[in-house]
């Protein structure tokens, strides 16, 4: 007797009239969770790659209006994944280092820089996200060291070497072409602000 027909429902007679009893394993339980499972919701959306502004192009100068760096200029290299960008201040002109902002958070001016010296290795290098991924701190540091260091002025975080290199290889064509223009340094390394009557969507960046 095969599995199939000892799970089947089986027809038995009862009086004038015949019922079909179902198997055993096929009854429905008498217990129930307490608690709904949560269902997958069904959407029809898809990701859709983003569409990135005309003016938002490699080698514009930006404007940050959010974040730490708010009203710093900077240098637009790369496009990345989800809307973000990769920018540069140099960190020699106004102390911003390579960093990945929001494009919905930046104003394109109508200044250009010559990117072209930058070599596409170290480039894609530094766009990878897990350049940007967070240094893990070890647990000695949780331990009793963090216990008898309370108190005590943190140490001021240093960037790794390799952060180092990369960012000079990535400027240093990048201060060769600013050098060649007038007041360009001078203009990256000044901060952004409006004063009293000035509206910035009457203003040409």
């Amino acid at each position: 007797m095969s599995s199939a027909d000892a799970n089947s429902a089986t027809t038995k007679k009862f009086g004038k009239g015949e019922r079909t009893v179902p198997h055993h394993t096929q009854k429905a339980s008498k217990f129930y969770p307490a608690y709904d499972e949560k269902q997958p919701r069904k959407t029809r959306k898809s990701i859709k790659p983003t569409k990135y502004r005309e003016s938002l192009q490699p080698g514009a100068v930006l404007i940050l209006l959010a974040g730490r760096f708010r009203g710093k200029r900077v240098v637009l290299l790369k496009h990345l994944d989800q809307g973000a960008l990769l920018v540069t201040g140099p960190f020699k002109v106004n102390g911003v280092p390579l960093r990945r902002v929001n494009s919905r958070y930046v104003i394109a001016t109508q200044t250009k820089i010559d990117i072209s010296g930058i070599e596409s290795s170290t480039l894609d290098k530094v766009s990878k996200p897990d350049y940007f991924v967070r240094e893990k701190k070890s647990k000695s540091e949780k331990g009793e060291d963090a216990f008898f260091k309370q108190g005590e002025k943190p140490e001021a975080k240093k960037p790794t070497s390799a952060r180092a290199t990369d960012q000079k290889s990535v400027d240093k064509p990048i201060l060769s072409a600013i050098k060649k223009q007038d007041m360009l340094a001078s203009y990256l390394a000044s901060n952004f602000s409006l004063r009293h009557g000035q509206r910035p969507h009457e203003m040409k960046f």
